[in-house]
């Protein structure tokens, strides 16, 4: 509800995404890793999780330079 230029949130993009080559099913992971460190910030075992799924979509997709 509030104007674009007072900021209120988290805004996030694809172009980073993309720009790897990821598809749907791979933005799917990425919610999923987001939605467990907000859900647990402080649980080391959950952050793991998380790191590790970010560690395996960027392995799977190298920046392309």
């Amino acid at each position: 509800t509030r104007s674009p230029f007072k900021a209120s949130g988290i805004r996030l993009g694809t172009p980073a995404v993309t720009s790897r080559g990821m598809k749907e099913e791979d933005m799917e992971k990425i919610a999923e890793a987001i939605a467990i460190v907000l859900n647990a910030p402080e649980d080391e075992a959950e952050i793991a999780k998380a790191k590790a799924i970010a560690q395996s979509l960027c392995e799977k997709y190298p920046l392309p330079y």
